[in-house]
This record gives C-alpha cells, sequence and structure tokens, in this order.
C-alpha cells in the first residue's frame, strides 16, 4: 500500500492533532497520505464526495467509532478501496485499531500482515404506489431500521420475501441487518449474532406487539418487500426507513422499500489477531 486517504470524525479530533500526527507518521515511513477536507453534510447526503479520491488511493483510514466507520463505507460504497478503522470512542467492531497503537499497527500493514474482509451490504429502494420514490438504491453496511416517526404510534406492516407473503407485524419497527450489523441494533432487539464473513439477511421486529414474532434469517438472494399499511384507527401511517442510522427516507400508507443484497461489498482492513468471538465476548461483558 502506497497512498492512503484519512477520514476523520470532527468531533472526535476537532483540532485534527491526531489526523496530523497519523500524516505526518505516513509520510515519514515513504508513503503518501491524504486528508479529507472538512465538510459539512447537506440534505442527508454524503459527506465524503468520493471524487476526492485519487484512483491511485490503497486504503482509506477512519478516525472515530464504528459509526464514522459506517458513513464512510456508505459513502464510497461505488469505489474498491479497503477500510482501516481508528477507534477514539469506545470498543468496536468495525474500528479495530487503538489510537495509541496505530504505529505498531501502520507497521503491520506495511508488512502485508493483514486480511482484507469482504462485508455484504444491502440496498434498499422505496416506492410510492406505482412509482419509484428515489432515484438510486440507497446502500448500508450495518442495516436498514424502519421506524415511527413523530407520534409513539404502532407501525402496522406486511412482509413479503420473493413476492410471497410472509408476515404481518403490528411493532415499533423492523431492522433487516447484514452479518455485520447483527451485533448492532439487531442485536439489542433480540436478534441472533452472526459471524461477520456470513453471507445473509436478518429480519427482526421491535418491540412486537405478540410474543409470537421472532427473528427470521434469510438468503443473501432474497428479496424482502415491507409494505406499510394502514394503521389501527384507520390512519395514514407515517414511518422512516433509516440506512445505518445516517440516511432517512420517510414513507406513507401504501408505501413500501425493497431490500437486496447490494452489489457491492465493504472491505475491512483486519490486523487484529483478536477472533470476532473473542471481541463479542469483550463487548458483552462490558
Amino acid at each position: 500500500m502506497e497512498h492512503f486517504f484519512i477520514i476523520a470524525n470532527e468531533n472526535k479530533d476537532p483540532d485534527r492533532k491526531l489526523t496530523y500526527r497519523i500524516r505526518d507518521h505516513i509520510t515519514a515511513c515513504g508513503k503518501k497520505c491524504s486528508i479529507r477536507e472538512q465538510t459539512a453534510k447537506k440534505n442527508g447526503k454524503a459527506y465524503t464526495d468520493s471524487n476526492l479520491l485519487k484512483e491511485d488511493v490503497d486504503c482509506v483510514l477512519v478516525l472515530g467509532g464504528d459509526g464514522t466507520l459506517l458513513q464512510a463505507a456508505a459513502d464510497l460504497a461505488d469505489l474498491s478501496v479497503p477500510f482501516l478503522g481508528i477507534n477514539l470512542g469506545t470498543l468496536g467492531f468495525l474500528a479495530e485499531v487503538n489510537k495509541d497503537d496505530f504505529e505498531e499497527a501502520f507497521s503491520r500493514l506495511l508488512a502485508g500482515e493483514y486480511e482484507i474482509e469482504n462485508r455484504m451490504m444491502l440496498c434498499g429502494c422505496s416506492y410510492a404506489p406505482g412509482q419509484k420514490r428515489e432515484k438510486d438504491n440507497t446502500r448500508a453496511l450495518n442495516d436498514i431500521v424502519i421506524t415511527r416517526k413523530g407520534s409513539l404510534q404502532i407501525i402496522t406492516f406486511a412482509i413479503s420475501v420473493n413476492g410471497q407473503f410472509l408476515h404481518r407485524y403490528s411493532a415499533d419497527g423492523i431492522i433487516v441487518a447484514t452479518p455485520t450489523g447483527s451485533t448492532g441494533y439487531n442485536l439489542s432487539a433480540g436478534g441472533p449474532v452472526v459471524d461477520p464473513k456470513a453471507r445473509l439477511m436478518v429480519v427482526s421486529p421491535i418491540c412486537p406487539h405478540s410474543m409470537q414474532y421472532r427473528s427470521i434469517v434469510l438468503s443473501p438472494e432474497d428479496e424482502i418487500s415491507i409494505l406499510i399499511e394502514t394503521g389501527h384507527d384507520g390512519a395514514v401511517q407515517e414511518v422512516e426507513a433509516i440506512f445505518d442510522g445516517s440516511h432517512r427516507v420517510t414513507l406513507y400508507t401504501g408505501d413500501r422499500i425493497v431490500i437486496r443484497k447490494s452489489d457491492k461489498t465493504t472491505g475491512i482492513v483486519k490486523l487484529n489477531k483478536v477472533s470476532f468471538f473473542e471481541m463479542l465476548n469483550r463487548k458483552m461483558c462490558d
């Protein structure tokens, strides 16, 4: 690897001291380093312009936490460039390198002592009756969450898989997660933990209004369609589809969102010899 691009969480490194220290270390090792310019995120759109990355960038260094890396992965999903997360917050599953251990980690990186895990992503496209609402598919590395917007209403929606009706839910929402996202909101909602290298989708209801509702594991080739139905009081429902906790799309009664495996993956650089299961044990013991 010769050229590195740094994306830093401006709230966690506001004066860029760490960013510049890492840049200086990289250049001292004879490698090239670029830094994302500080630009505000506008209208829920990407704050990292993929056009800023030169064609010769070999790796994106993300300074922050798992949330920062998720945002970067969504912004740069069209580029085949791996990500290395530098953790500036609490223990994360994606940002595995501690900021104080960067020099040692970078030495291993330059020595080729790493692996790249290609993580599955989701894409979702919302439709109003008879037409597409979104111009493009929106991607997510962790999950797509359909949840209530505004009042504390119960959401009623129907799920179909590959055109076949599966189930009608009344709940606070629904989570469609990747294996990477299985340790996030999905886990909090009682969903199963999945090895991040797997290829599958997990559908988990959020606070379902029945004791019989359980998570469902689906094939990566499946297509999930979620139809927003009329509320229990006959009123039009207004909900949100949230992609990795960032990009939001408003849906109404009669609208649907179609979710499938994306044709893009996210490459995660793995330097740590700690296994996923050991990391999971540490996280669950915190």
